[in-house]
């Protein structure tokens, strides 16, 4: 084993010299070593890696000893002794511990024996002196004496023992046996295959943050094309049931006489155009409901007001479009809007009517709870009056109690005040003794305040006196004298040069051409805004125009819906909607019973209080006289506790 611990001092050692620290990285030479020793155990190779790191990581420790041992005792001969003694040095400071000390003597034995006995008698003897001061300019010196310089002091016994025994060998001449050199036995050279070269891990994909949808508010599709697309496929399924009836009777088509439905609408047409070119009920029918009465109180912006425009523009459009049609001898559709309006009819009276039940349905159940709310008044009433009478004779029992412990009270307080006469003559005494002193306080610190506030205003006064000689001193008048031309130039030859006159002037004319370029710019802005509004203003006309039919229609049509009979005489002809009245009618009645009886009840409860009231009075404002008296006699207590209270000395 000591041969072995030998033999891999050695190995460390010639590591160590290979390793040169400006050119290489410790990193890279630690693998690199632990490549070449794979052939090592694992256990020899940590404490070879571990030795040789450990060597250079506390190279400048090291250095601090071996470099004056080299000084003292001649410069080493060869770079493998001064790893030698680096390792040793190492060892011992370091690794003592986990090695112990068997181990330590075989790899001290193992190597030169009298280098080895001159180095450890050298680093043991200057431990405690001048390496100490070394290490501690270096560490910190606790540090050095806790970890480094303790654990060797505490070794420094058996490490004389070490060195005794060194100093017997080199003096018989005995050479410990070394250990034979080993040769190097050629080995086969094994061709491995190569490992595939791994596949380089896929970078992640940045993932695209997820874009905010657009909001609703920002663009909204206007209803009317909704409407005009239905409209238009409904006139296309009605193209085609023509188209259908003229190919089934195709020989009325030979007829050159026009019938009497295209002679009717002819008429028709013309009627409208008598009438002020008002829009019929097929298109007016079909407008939004949001635009039926609208007088434009809303601002609209210039966008909303080109696109209002232009939609009214396309519907004068197509029903232009429409009347050609007709006069060329379309079908109006008037069948089918007959029994359209009639079926709007029919579904509005049954609208009207189960508003009409819900109406009834929710003033009954406003009665029902009005009923039941005051019941539950009533009953809150009675208990709060339980309540009331309960708390009355609780307060009257507590105001007894009350009464007879103040009454105990008060005896206390006069036998406590009879033995405290004698004592309140000393405490004036004593009162008026701290009060001279606190005079006497006062007026030294007074007078010692007065002489500090003279010194700080002598002082201030005197630095004001250096300020003013100071200031007096910069107000004096530098005079200089300047020779300045405006009209030369500075004379440094450069290709642009000018003088003060000229750069102003050419300033000026390029603030005078910048300012005719913003006023050309703005005269047209100006330009733009003016036709932009006069068209805004032309739209606006003929969205007010349009407005003004379409609230014209609609009134008509209300004015024709309201003169049908038939809408409340169906509401009133419905059973269910009387059923509700009726029961409407008696929730009423007993609601107004219940509040005459709840008033009758009120006078009775009032007149029996005013006639128990009188009886009463002289009492109440007997007891208030005497529980106010009580109250006065506890604040006067709170504040002197040992006064006797004045009823009690007026009855004694």
């Amino acid at each position: 084993m000591a041969s072995a611990y030998g033999s891999l001092a050695k190995e460390a050692i010639v590591l160590l010299d290979k390793f040169s620290a400006g050119r290489q990285c410790l990193d890279d030479f630690m693998e690199d070593a632990s490549k070449d020793l794979q052939i090592v155990d694992t256990l020899h190779k940590k404490f070879i890696l571990d030795v040789v790191s450990g060597c250079i990581e506390h190279k400048k420790l090291l250095d601090a000893v071996i470099n004056v041992f080299c000084g003292q005792k001649g410069k080493c001969l060869t770079r493998g002794d001064r790893s030698q003694f680096v390792i040793v040095c190492y060892l011992a400071t370091f690794s003592l511990d986990e090695l112990g000390l068997q181990r330590f003597n075989d790899i001290i034995k193992s190597l030169d024996i009298k280098k080895m006995h001159t180095f450890l008698t050298f680093f043991f003897t200057n431990l405690t002196t001048w390496i100490q001061e070394e290490w501690n300019n270096i560490y910190d010196a606790a540090y050095v004496e806790k970890h480094w310089i303790g654990p060797l002091l505490r070794w420094r016994p058996e490490m004389d023992i070490i060195m005794d025994q060194l100093v017997v060998v080199i003096s018989h001449g005995i050479q410990v046996k070394k250990s034979p050199i080993r040769t190097t036995e050629p080995q086969e050279f094994s061709l491995t295959k190569p490992k595939p070269r791994p596949l380089p891990v896929p970078e992640l994909i940045p993932q695209q943050e997820k874009s905010k949808p657009v909001p609703k508010s920002t663009y909204r599709a206007p209803k009317e094309m909704q409407i005009m697309e239905e409209i238009k496929l409904k006139n296309h399924q009605k193209t085609e049931e023509l188209l259908y009836e003229a190919n089934m009777k195709q020989f009325r088509c030979v007829n050159p006489h026009k019938s009497e439905h295209t002679k009717r609408v002819m008429f028709q047409i013309k009627e409208d155009l008598d009438s002020k070119l008002k829009f019929n009920s097929f298109h007016s029918s079909e407008r939004p409901s949001s635009n039926k009465t609208n007088n434009w109180p809303i601002k609209l912006n210039s966008a909303a007001i080109l696109r209002q425009g232009a939609l009214y523009d396309r519907q004068v459009e197509e029903e232009l479009q429409r009347m050609e049609r007709l006069v060329e001898g379309a079908r109006e559709p008037s069948s089918f809007l007959q029994w359209q309006k009639e079926m709007r009819e029919k579904d509005l009276q049954e609208e009207l009517a189960q508003i009409e039940r819900r109406r009834l349905e929710g003033r009954i159940s406003y009665e029902e709870a009005a009923m039941a709310r005051e019941r539950i008044m009533d009953r809150n009433q009675k208990t709060a009056k339980l309540k009331k009478e309960e708390t009355a004779q609780l307060m009257r029992r507590y105001a007894e109690k009350r009464l007879q412990e103040e009454k105990e009270m008060r005896d206390l307080v006069q036998q406590v005040a009879e033995g405290h006469k004698n004592s309140k003559a000393a405490k004036e005494k004593l009162q008026k003794f701290k009060q001279s002193i606190v005079k006497e306080v006062a007026e030294q610190r007074r007078e010692l305040l007065r002489q500090a506030l003279e010194e700080a205003q002598a002082e201030l006064s005197r630095k004001f006196e250096v300020i003013r000689e100071i200031r007096a001193i910069e107000s004096l008048p530098h005079i200089r004298v300047r020779n300045f031309d405006n009209t030369e130039s500075a004379g440094h030859e450069l290709l642009g040069e000018m003088s003060l006159v000229e750069l102003k002037e050419r300033l000026a004319l390029l603030t005078e051409a910048q300012q005719t370029e913003k006023q050309e710019k703005r005269e047209h802005i100006l330009e733009e805004k003016q036709n932009k509004k006069q068209l805004l203003l032309e739209q606006l006309d003929t969205i007010n125009f349009h407005t003004r039919v379409l609230a014209q229609a609609a009134a008509i049509r209300k004015e024709e819906r309201k003169a049908r009979p038939g809408f409340r005489q169906a509401m009133i002809q419905d059973e269910t909607v009387l059923a509700l009245q009726k029961k409407l009618e008696e929730k009423q009645l007993e609601r107004q019973r219940l509040k005459q009886i709840e008033s009758k009840k009120a006078k009775t409860a009032e007149q029996a209080a005013a006639h128990t009231g009188t009886h009463n009075k002289k009492s109440l404002t007997e007891k208030s006289w005497e529980e106010l008296e009580l109250s006065l006699e506890r604040h006067i207590q709170k504040d002197a506790p040992y006064v006797v209270p004045q009823t009690k000395t007026l009855k004694t």
